[in-house]
C-alpha cells in the first residue's frame, strides 16, 4: 500500500498498480497451460487415427502440431525461430488447402449434420489446426494478453468440449462409419 495526500492534506492508502511482469507471468502461465492443452489434444486426435482408413495422413496432420505446440507451450519465444515458423507455415498451408478441398466436397455433397459427415469432422480438424497454428505464430510477434489470450483459453478447451459432446451424443455416434465407432 502507498500512502499520498488529497488536497486537504489527509493521508489516503492507495494500493500499489499490479506490475507488468506479475500480469505477464500469470499471462505466460494460460498460454502455456492453453498450448498443453492443445498439445495433448492433436496428439490424442493423432492417436485415434489409427484405425481411419487413411490413418497415415491424418496421425501426420495431427502429430506435427502436437509436436509444435508443446515445443511453444516448453519454451514460448521458439515461435519465431525461423525452422518452426517454417514448419508450421508449410503445414498450415497444407491444412488450408485440405480445408478447401473438405469445404467444396461436403458443400457439393453434404447430406446431414457436417459433424455427421466424415468429411465434416475432418474439416472441422483442419480448422483446429490452422488457426492454432496462427495463433502460435502470432504470439512471438506480440505478447498474447486481453482478448488474444482468453480466445487462446476458449480455442483450447473447445476441442475437448466438442470431444465429451460427440462421446455422449449416441444419436451422432450410431451414424459414424464403423472405423469412428472405436475412438476414445
Amino acid at each position: 500500500m502507498e500512502e499520498s495526500r488529497r488536497g486537504d492534506g489527509a493521508p489516503v492508502k492507495t494500493r500499489e498498480p499490479m506490475s507488468s511482469s506479475s500480469s505477464s507471468s500469470g499471462a505466460s502461465r494460460l498460454w502455456r497451460l492453453s498450448n498443453l492443452l492443445m498439445a495433448l489434444f492433436f496428439g490424442l486426435a493423432g492417436a485415434v487415427q489409427v484405425n481411419d482408413p487413411d490413418p497415415g495422413l491424418w496421425i501426420v496432420v495431427y502429430s506435427v502440431p502436437a509436436a509444435l505446440t508443446l515445443v511453444v507451450c516448453l519454451n514460448p519465444p521458439i515461435a519465431d525461430n525461423i525452422v518452426w515458423r517454417s514448419v508450421s507455415d508449410l503445414h498450415s498451408a497444407a491444412c488450408v488447402m485440405g480445408s478447401a478441398i473438405l469445404g467444396w466436397s461436403l458443400f457439393a455433397n453434404a447430406q446431414n449434420n457436417i459433424l455427421h459427415e466424415e468429411e465434416g469432422r475432418e474439416l472441422f480438424g483442419l480448422v483446429i489446426v490452422t488457426v492454432w497454428m496462427s495463433l502460435c505464430r502470432s504470439s512471438a510477434k506480440n505478447s498474447l494478453g486481453g482478448i488474444r489470450l482468453v480466445l487462446a483459453i476458449s480455442l483450447s478447451l473447445i476441442p475437448f468440449v466438442m470431444w465429451l459432446y460427440i462421446y455422449m451424443n449416441a444419436e451422432m455416434r450410431a451414424s459414424w462409419p464403423s472405423h469412428c465407432k472405436t475412438v476414445i
